[in-house]
């Protein structure tokens, strides 16, 4: 199957959009030459490019690093979970857990003032 670089002009034009970003913000992120980045995203000049230049366009974009690869191959891309989504239900796990200690500290401190009550009582 030939190469779809139509598809990652498509898929870099439309994720510039979402993050607001421009053709030079993309090149100083990827470390990507400003007329390469333009070349791949306007479809102007289609050519084999060092795998490493997907990749960085990728990671700059918040993709996989292999993410416009799978695209330039017809591939359906594969994307981790947002990782926003899995901190925020890792800290609500974390909040719980953290509650529980809590309560064992409190109860922990409720024993310990009991006994030493008990072993001194002038206290």
């Amino acid at each position: 199957m030939a190469d779809d670089w139509v598809a990652v002009s498509r898929a870099i034009d439309e994720r510039l959009r979402e993050l607001g970003l421009q053709q030079r913000e993309l090149a100083d992120r990827s470390h990507v030459s400003l007329a390469t980045v333009r070349e791949i995203h306007r479809h102007t000049v289609e050519r084999r490019r060092s795998p490493r230049t997907l990749q960085a366009l990728s990671i700059a974009l918040g993709w996989p690093p292999a993410y416009l690869d799978a695209v330039l191959q017809s591939h359906e891309p594969v994307i981790a979970p947002d990782r926003t989504e899995v901190m925020s239900t890792d800290l609500a796990e974390l909040r719980g857990e953290m509650r529980e200690v809590i309560e064992l500290l409190r109860a922990i401190r409720i024993d310990l003032e009991a006994v030493i009550k008990h072993v001194r009582p002038d206290r």
